[in-house]
This record gives C-alpha cells, sequence and structure tokens, in this order.
C-alpha cells in the first residue's frame, strides 16, 4: 500500500504485517462476526453506458527470473476489462476466486493486514463485479487501452469500482497482479501464489527502501512484459470474441494507486508506448535503509516527463500538495509535459480503491470499527469521492488518449469543491 505522500508507504505496510501477531484469529470465540454469518458488499454501478465483459490471462516471460522466487520464472496474472455486447444472462464475474477471497480476508492476508478487516469476517469470493466472464467485445472499437497497478501487497481486483467505470466509458483496462508481492494471486492451475512480504520481517537487517526499489523495478518490468503480449494478443487462442481487435495499442495509458501510481509513472518514463498516467497518491522517492533517514529519487522524479499525468492526493494527516512531497515535487519542476495536482479532501490513503465503496458495508456489519474505517478513507462521503474520483480519471484519460476535453482539468470546479487543484 505504499503512499500516503510523506511517510513511506512500505514502512506502514511493514509495521503492520509486525503486529499480526495480535489479531484475532478467524473464529473468535467472543461471538464476533467471524463466529456468524460472513459479511459481503456490493461494488457501485458503473456510470458509463456500456455492459462490460471481462477474461483473466496467464502471461509468462520464461526468460526472466522471478525477482522474489528463486528458481522460477516471471508469471503474471493480468484481467482485460471491455466494453461487451449486451450480456443475455449468465451471472456476473466474482470480485475474488474463492481461493484468493479466503486468504486475502484470512490472519496471513496482506489485504486484511492493510485495512484493519476483522480476520475471516467477510467473505470476498461472494461479492460480485458487473462484468460477466468472457463475454463478446462490443463492436466499434479500436478503444484506448488504460492498464491499471495496485498498491504494494494488494491484489489487482482492489480497484474494480475504478476499472468497471472506465470499461463502461468505452476503455479497455488491464489490470496487473503482481506476483509474490500481491497478498495472492491465484493461477488457472490451481496454484495460489502468495506474498513473500510478510516472510521479509524475519531479517533484522531489512532494508526497507531496497525493497521498495526492488517492487519498483519488478513492476515496471511487468508492465513491459504485459505491453509486449498485447501486441500479440491475437495470437492467443481462446479469447472472448472481437476482444483483439478491440484494443488500440497507439493509445495507451496507466494509472495505479500508491506503488500502483509510482509504478504507473516510472513505466511511462521507461517506456514510451504509454502515453498518459496518473498517480493515485504514490509517493515518487525512496526512503532510507531504516525506513526513515534519507530519501532518494528515482530517474522518472529526477528527469521528469515529457508527457501528460495527473498527480491525484489524498488529504492524509501526514500528506498535502506536491511541494510537501519530494518525489512529487521533483517530478513537478522537471517535467515539461502537461500535468496537474489535485487533493481530495476529506479523504485517506485508501479513498482512491475499493475501500472506498466496500468497507463502509462491512464496517455497518462489524467487520471493522467505525475508527478503523475512518483511517483508511477519512469523513468524506463514499458516493462524493467516487464521483470526483471517476470523474478526473476518466476526464484525464480522455483529454489525452481520446482528444475529448470537457475542461474539467482546467482549473477548480465547482462539480467537484472537494477536489483543491493546484497546477
Amino acid at each position: 500500500m505504499t503512499g500516503r505522500r510523506g511517510r513511506t508507504g512500505a514502512a506502514l505496510l511493514l509495521a503492520a504485517l509486525a503486529a499480526t501477531t495480535a489479531l484475532p484469529g478467524p473464529a473468535a470465540a467472543s461471538g464476533g462476526p467471524a463466529a456468524h454469518r460472513q459479511a459481503t458488499a456490493r461494488l457501485p454501478h458503473p456510470s458509463g453506458p456500456f455492459a462490460i465483459g471481462t477474461t483473466a490471462l496467464r502471461l509468462t516471460d520464461d526468460s526472466r527470473p522471478d525477482p522474489w522466487t528463486a528458481g522460477r520464472t516471471r508469471a503474471l496474472m493480468v484481467s482485460v476489462w471491455y466494453p461487451a455486447a449486451r450480456p443475455s444472462g449468465g451471472p456476473r464475474t466474482p470480485y475474488m476466486a474463492s481461493a484468493a477471497g479466503a486468504h486475502f480476508g484470512g490472519p496471513d492476508g496482506i489485504g486484511l493486514i492493510n485495512y484493519g478487516v476483522t480476520p475471516g469476517s467477510t467473505d470476498w469470493s461472494s461479492i460480485r463485479t458487473h462484468a460477466r466472464t468472457d463475454a463478446p467485445a462490443l463492436p466499434g472499437g479500436p478503444r484506448p487501452v488504460v492498464l491499471y497497478s495496485a498498491g504494494l501487497g494488494d491484489p489487482r481486483t482492489w480497484g474494480t469500482a475504478l476499472v468497471e467505470d472506465l470499461a463502461s466509458r468505452g476503455y479497455v483496462v488491464v489490470t496487473v497482479d503482481h506476483t509474490y508481492e500481491a497478498s495472492e494471486v491465484a493461477f488457472p492451475d490451481g496454484e495460489l501464489a502468495t506474498s513473500v512480504l510478510p516472510g521479509m520481517l524475519g531479517d533484522p537487517n531489512l532494508d526497507i527502501g531496497a525493497v521498495l526499489r526492488k517492487s519498483v523495478d519488478a513492476r515496471v518490468a511487468d508492465t513491459r512484459l504485459v505491453l509486449d503480449r498485447l501486441a500479440r494478443l491475437g495470437e492467443r487462442p481462446g479469447l472472448p470474441a472481437g476482444l483483439a481487435a478491440t484494443l488500440d495499442l497507439t493509445r495507451i495509458g496507466m494509472a495505479g494507486h500508491s506503488a500502483g501510481g509510482f509504478t504507473a509513472l516510472q513505466a511511462m518514463h521507461d517506456d514510451p508506448r504509454i502515453r498518459a498516467a496518473i498517480d493515485l497518491d504514490g509517493q515518487l522517492h525512496f526512503p532510507g535503509p531504516d525506513g526513515r533517514t534519507g530519501v532518494f529519487l528515482p530517474t522518472v522524479a529526477e528527469d521528469g516527463l515529457d508527457r501528460p499525468f495527473l498527480l491525484m492526493g489524498t488529504r492524509s494527516p501526514d500528506s498535502g500538495p506536491y511541494h510537501r512531497q519530494p518525489g512529487w515535487d521533483a517530478l513537478w519542476h522537471h517535467s515539461t509535459g502537461w500535468h496537474a495536482d489535485v487533493t481530495l479532501e476529506g479523504s485517506r490513503h485508501a479513498s482512491y480503491t475499493d475501500a472506498e465503496s466496500l468497507l463502509p458495508q462491512l464496517a455497518h456489519q462489524g467487520a471493522l470499527s467505525p475508527t478503523t474505517l475512518r483511517e483508511n478513507i477519512g469523513d468524506l462521503p463514499p458516493t462524493r469521492a467516487e464521483a470526483a474520483t471517476r470523474a478526473y480519471v476518466a476526464s484525464f484519460f480522455d483529454r489525452w488518449l481520446r482528444a475529448h476535453d470537457d475542461h474539467l482539468l482546467d482549473g477548480p470546479s465547482a462539480r467537484f469543491p472537494e477536489m483543491t487543484y493546484e497546477r
């Protein structure tokens, strides 16, 4: 969950992991929510006019050693979300596969640790998306493509509400799981690849900055692998009808939350195929070895960007405008491409994720406390946070991938007084 401008997201995650021994087990004898019916929730309905299809793909690079696990080559899971022909029926795609959902919400799931949900309290696989698996793609493409990268330790599903909204507006969106860093990755053969991050806590000489550098390097390489494979998608058998022809790989954008936002901007710096990118509250610096002393900047901050980017921050107690975060400040002043910075008032670091829509429902069912909920998403009404996030993300990609400008990003907007604009 790397982010929280002004603090080290890696340190926050690792500190949370260290505290897991104090968390209650999934079958608490006290008669808490895990002892009764598990909590569940609904994703907000997409705002665009199109029905949505989705398909999951396993991508491999046999020439690249896995950066986290010795003796293996790199394998990823991605999901492609796209405008679909209006479905005649059939079940909606689960939010998480059964095994992945059980791990995510269990005592070893990093998703649980990041967000303070009581272990075993929530049936994550019972949540349904608004997409149908392998539905035929809607004719009328090709369509712009947006890649999405989640935060450190988070699975690719944790941005589904935003991703579905973009797909419903006419984008093809590819969500990427960063294997062995994400809380868990479910592969088609039944393997569940769980995160190595908790095991790193056993090292008394852990260099948090080095872990974050390794993560960003792996994530950027993952992104380039995805782009390479998308260019050959038409060669892949068994795809939903019409999907390969739907992608316009001359119009590629990328967005990400936290470490995923860092990844989006660094990947755009390193790969000219990405034309525009959004950083949703992700820091752009590496901390010193102890997580507190010293700051080291990545090349994207040192060099700047010559293509459009949008910084979307949150109003966490330790957050603030771009100039209060060293990596964002350096990027801002070194960049020649169009750029803007907006801050969502009343928000917290997780406000740009599915935490915004799902956690309030789970808290109502007793799966987390009101205090923990407020620490995760702040006190801005979820419907307003969701509407603002969707509007600004869509406005940015519409402007730079579709040449359609609604002028929302020209300056402060009376439509969204929750957003503080800096240009």
